[in-house]
């Protein structure tokens, strides 16, 4: 649902009645990730998607009927071999999509406007429904916030409610969406539950550091791919808005100096485009001794060589020389701006979702590389 955030939200300021399909979760080559939604308003109005067209035209229709009856519903939807025309994902996968309605009479509305707006704006928010349990249960929701607290709950439960507010700050803190079983008193006790716990975070960041004709293009790339980007260069002549305009930030400093200032996290790409020792060295020694998801450098193998030998004299590891990725991107046989910035992007999008970088034609490796999401160590396990 907080995948479509920035439009419920004003479906929700206009008064909007409507019900919400969201992925739950998946099995084999399903196309979309738990989070996903689909939502239809009672005029017939629908945004989002929960397959990529698979089963688009029967969840339409439970969301029609949720804003009917107001039920809070789950259903699974898989391949069938008996009929080749049932409803159901042809690529062989399966796929649980719990369909709530949001109505204005609704006892979970005023949790559902609130992380919207929270997740419309840019900041940390999660909700968690019950996707699994008891019918009084299911349609209400739980609303955390990065410090801990919570709006909203289970209709007098407060157990389960701090419970669950736990579990899903533990997937808040993990930028992850997932689901969490539990008891249904909030411990180990009662009838299990599941829960589903949509977090939204900030979008990662992508710093380009090198304003050359090929970071324009990373630019590009890093905006497609989600990322907010910033490009920085110690050389105001070549840093500026008129060069760079779909970049998030522009920096004219010294990328190592700016690099200590800022701020990152496990999400964060570093991409050192310069191919210039006396940038290169000292920005290199302080990337890769941060704890970010990807850090890789422009130049040929002898610039990458001779790098590596400055870095060494310079008190890097090897240890940490191995995170580098240089020469940066993968072998697509990329030469113009636009080839080299696909090459760097398909290699960050490898590198975050496990995969090799090979063809998938011949090869006998999963499509979807999907790290599973840690567990809270609390109760339940997380799907």
């Amino acid at each position: 649902m907080l995948d479509i955030a920035e439009e419920l939200d004003r479906w929700v300021e206009q008064g909007r009645d409507f019900a919400v399909a969201t992925v739950v979760a998946v099995g084999g080559s399903a196309p979309r990730r738990p989070g996903a939604a689909l939502a239809v308003d009672t005029g017939g109005t629908a945004v989002g998607s929960v397959s990529g067209g698979c089963v688009e035209g029967a969840v339409y229709e439970l969301c029609r009927q949720a804003l009917q009856d107001g039920r809070t519903v789950l259903e699974r939807f898989g391949y069938s071999d008996e009929d080749a025309f049932a409803v159901g994902l042809t690529c062989g996968g399966v796929i649980d999509i719990l369909v709530t309605p949001v109505r204005a009479d609704g006892p979970a509305r005023p949790v559902f406007a609130s992380a919207l707006a929270a997740a419309a704006r840019g900041e940390a928010a999660a909700v968690a429904r019950i996707a699994d349990g008891p019918d009084e249960l299911r349609g209400r929701a739980l609303l955390v916030r990065p410090d801990g607290s919570y709006d909203g709950g289970f209709g007098g439960h407060p157990e389960l409610d701090r419970t669950v507010a736990a579990e899903a700050g533990a997937l808040l803190d993990a930028g992850r969406t997932g689901t969490v079983r539990i008891g249904e008193q909030g411990s180990r006790c009662g009838a299990p539950l599941t829960v589903l716990v949509e977090s939204s975070v900030p979008p990662p960041r992508m710093i380009v550091f090198g304003a050359i004709d090929f970071a324009s293009a990373l630019v590009r790339v890093g905006k497609f791919l989600g990322y907010r980007v910033t490009v920085c260069d110690a050389r105001p002549v070549f840093a500026t808005a008129a060069r760079f305009p779909e970049a998030d930030e522009i920096v004219v400093e010294w990328p190592h100096e700016y690099l200590e200032r800022t701020e990152v996290d496990a999400r964060t790409v570093l991409c050192v485009l310069t191919h210039d020792a006396k940038f290169d060295v000292p920005l290199l020694r302080v990337a890769l001794r941060l704890p970010v998801a990807y850090v890789g450098a422009m130049g040929s193998r002898r610039t990458h060589l001779d790098r590596n030998e400055r870095l060494r004299a310079v008190g890097v590891t090897e240890l940490e020389l191995a995170r580098l990725r240089s020469p940066i991107g993968l072998d697509l046989g990329a030469r113009t701006p636009e080839e080299t910035a696909l090459s760097i992007g398909a290699e960050i999008v490898a590198n975050r979702r496990g995969g090799s970088g090979v063809a998938l034609t011949g090869a006998h490796t999963p499509i979807h590389h999907d790290t599973p999401a840690r567990p809270t160590g609390r109760i339940g396990s997380v799907a």
